[in-house]
């Protein structure tokens, strides 16, 4: 199961992408600042990260710097979750690694999800969907033609 760390001081929001995040099928983990989010993903290993930037003990940009410095965690993808858009900060929040940013009052929750699919895929519930829609279709493939060994005269054994 992919699984998303979800690094947020607001609790509402925290709680709403937990909630949202668990349903498409993606394993959520909370922390509530920069320090414990960076010790949850140090010994989890996300693969994705939603960080927020303004927080209490460590900020979102602090955290990055962190994670920037430790080869085992540098890669995972980071989307900024945040109160400003402000092209400095974004910029900021580039150099130091992030692949996207949502301002929090201009988003809606699917559009979350849709970014965290772009990054790491689709979680579990909808891969087992779509699993089960390709095992259909090759099912009905296979119904429509013809078995590899029936024609090709392998496996069978010559008499003379």
């Amino acid at each position: 199961m992919k699984k998303v760390i979800i690094v947020e001081d607001e609790e509402i929001l925290r709680n709403l992408l937990h909630r949202k995040l668990t349903a498409e099928g993606y394993s959520a983990d909370i922390a509530e600042n920069g320090e414990e989010g960076l010790k949850k993903i140090r010994e989890n290993r996300p693969d994705l990260i939603l960080l927020d930037i303004v927080m209490p003990k460590m900020g979102g940009f602090e955290m990055m710097e962190e994670i920037q410095k430790d080869e085992s965690i540098s890669g995972i993808p980071v989307i900024i979750v945040s109160n400003s858009g402000q092209p400095v900060e974004i910029d900021r929040a580039q150099k130091l690694g992030a692949r996207d940013w949502l301002v929090k009052t201009e988003f809606d929750p699917q559009e979350v999800i849709d970014k965290v699919i772009f990054q790491i895929g689709k979680g579990e519930i909808n891969e087992m969907e779509e699993q089960g829609e390709e095992q259909e279709q090759t099912n009905e493939e296979g119904n429509e033609q013809s078995s590899p060994n029936e024609n090709s005269g392998e496996g069978e054994e010559e008499t003379l």
